[in-house]
């Protein structure tokens, strides 16, 4: 199971992050939120770190134009897009692409199986949050293309033993204070996903 730690806003939490096990690190590229990143400021880290580290950075209803400047500006491998009202126009996207589904039902899931997504619950914030998706929604879905978000944390990562997602993403759960990094629940939420697989 991949492990993708997002909302990473320094250096020392995105070396720890890799340092930690990570496979990937989200750079969060909507203004609005507590984890938002200077694309600049996000490249700065990217340049420092290790190989085999995927980067991806998080868009909220952009425009491709924007997404594909940023995602060059701050050498992100991966656009991850919530496009709820459709402003991105995934064929002109430059950059290889997650979307995001933000459940509201059982539906939602089932509808995007065919390809690679990722699930969160949906809030009406963007990301963050700490809110759970139901984990019988996806009791009768294939979830290996899927990347699990929200609520996740070294105490409850046991409960999706069963379901063989693709990934899980991870940011609150992970956290000091918003925008800060907790090394040990770092170390600590890689462990539990390696003792499930």
């Amino acid at each position: 199971m991949k492990i993708k730690i997002c909302g990473i806003t320094n250096l020392d939490d995105a070396l720890a992050a890799a340092e930690a096990g990570a496979d990937a690190l989200g750079f969060v590229f909507y203004d609005k939120s507590p984890r938002y990143i200077e694309p600049f400021e996000a490249r700065k880290i990217v340049d420092a770190l290790p190989p085999f580290i995927q980067t991806v950075g998080l868009f909220v209803n952009e425009n491709s134009g924007y997404i594909n400047q940023v995602c060059t500006n701050a050498k992100m491998q991966l656009a991850q897009v919530i496009d709820d009202d459709s402003f991105t126009d995934f064929d002109v996207l430059k950059f290889k692409y997650i979307k995001v589904i933000r459940a509201k039902s059982e539906k939602d899931i089932i509808e995007n199986i065919n390809n690679y997504v990722l699930v969160d619950a949906f809030v009406e914030e963007f990301g963050g949050a700490g809110k759970r998706v139901a984990l019988e929604w996806f009791n009768k879905v294939d979830c290996s293309k899927i990347v699990l978000a929200g609520g996740l944390n070294q105490n409850n990562i046991s409960e999706i033993k069963d379901y063989s997602f693709y990934g899980v993403d991870v940011s609150s759960g992970v956290e000091a204070s918003k925008g800060k990094k907790d090394k040990q629940k770092m170390v600590n939420f890689v462990k539990a996903v390696n003792d499930i697989q």
